[in-house]
């Protein structure tokens, strides 16, 4: 059986654990408020669920793209009081999709640390599916992307064969190229070369200043296409349950 978070939470050390941090990190995080304050269970020892989880890997997400504390802070607070565990994961796998690539190597051990819980061999292949981790020639060590880890682990008590998740991934691989190539297309030929034309740089310039505008554009078309595909899940489920 998967270990899951017990129905009291976690400790506080439990909870540090599960997230990579330290204790005093935690901690740290809770008096500037990006954490909200543990449930206080029996013996006034606070218990942490899953909110505190994800938004401690946003945190450290956030981190990655270069935020200060107080950027961080600011960021959290526009965000929605009533988002689960599983819509701060969705939120760090977009924020986390326009940072550079970056993938950390783990032993098993430190992946079922991290997750809390036993990983099978076919948890592991299913995190492959999905694209979590890469085998390596070592059996126990794995390339992880950090970004989609704990959202990964959570889809894998999902009860969804594993080629249903690799067809799934074929169908979705398929349409975001597609996209990805029409958005790339429409942005060389109406955005970026006309701005060439009228500016006339020198060409050191011009790629400094490619970089700049497409890397202004990315998130914001990452998250148009993510509204996009949710609008678009939610009308084919509404419709699916009609006919049903």
């Amino acid at each position: 059986m998967t270990q899951q978070i017990a129905a009291d939470g976690l400790t506080v050390d439990e909870l540090a654990a599960r997230a990579g941090v330290t204790v005093r990190t935690v901690r740290f995080y809770s008096t500037r408020g990006l954490l909200p304050p543990p449930e206080i269970g029996p013996r006034r020892v606070g218990r942490y669920g899953p909110d505190h989880l994800s938004r401690l890997a946003l945190i450290e997400e956030l981190q990655h793209q270069g935020m200060t504390l107080a950027a961080i802070e600011r960021y959290l607070e526009q965000l929605p009081a009533d988002l689960s565990a599983q819509d701060l994961a969705i939120h760090r796998a977009l924020v986390a999709s326009w940072v550079p690539d970056k993938a950390e190597p783990a032993t098993r051990e430190q992946l079922e640390r991290r997750v809390g819980r036993g990983l099978t061999e076919a948890d592991l292949d299913g995190l492959a599916a999905m694209s979590v981790l890469v085998r390596t020639d070592d059996p126990e060590v794995f390339q992880v992307d950090p970004g989609l880890l704990h959202l990964g682990v959570r889809l894998l008590d999902v009860p969804i064969a594993l080629e249903t998740i690799l067809a799934a991934r074929t169908v979705v691989l398929e349409h975001t190229r597609s996209a990805a190539r029409e958005l790339s297309r429409l942005f060389k030929d109406e955005v970026w070369q006309p701005y060439r034309e009228g500016e006339g740089l020198p060409e050191a310039e011009e790629l400094a200043r490619l970089k700049s505008l497409s890397a202004h554009m990315q998130p914001m078309v990452v998250q148009a296409l993510v509204t996009a595909f949710q609008r678009s899940m939610k009308e084919e489920l509404r419709a699916w349950h009609s006919q049903e």
